[in-house]
């Protein structure tokens, strides 16, 4: 088993940045795909970046450019830095994990999944 771990939430004027982090125990997870994906009030679950097992990303159209999909495989961890954010980037933070190479952009593909961290933008 695999348990996610997400840190780096918090409350960040609007063209502020955070940087969320994803850490993973239980199991070495440098050979999966991961993935983020949010949640904001009233709204459904949604994609927002990919990585594969050697760093290909891939990002939802809303966040391309200012938001960076990274991960440490020595650490365990992957990264989401959150650069230029707006009050429509407020939502709960999820982090995913799947057992095969390649990341993607369907929840239902993902075999772990992290508690979420909460991100508010203020105007």
């Amino acid at each position: 088993q695999v348990q996610l771990v997400e840190s780096g939430g918090g409350l960040v004027q609007a063209g502020g940045s955070l940087r969320l982090s994803c850490a993973a125990s239980g199991r070495t997870v440098g050979n999966y795909g991961m993935g983020w994906f949010r949640q904001a009030p009233g709204k459904e679950r949604e994609f927002v970046a990919t990585i594969n097992w050697v760093g290909y990303t891939y990002y939802a159209d809303s966040v391309k450019g200012r938001f960076t999909i990274s991960r440490d495989n020595a650490k365990n961890t992957m990264y989401l830095q959150m650069n230029s954010l707006k009050p429509e980037d407020t939502a709960v933070y999820y982090c995913a994990a799947r057992t095969r190479n390649y990341g993607s952009t369907i929840q239902s593909e993902y075999d772990y999944w992290g508690q979420g961290t909460q991100v508010t933008v203020s105007s």
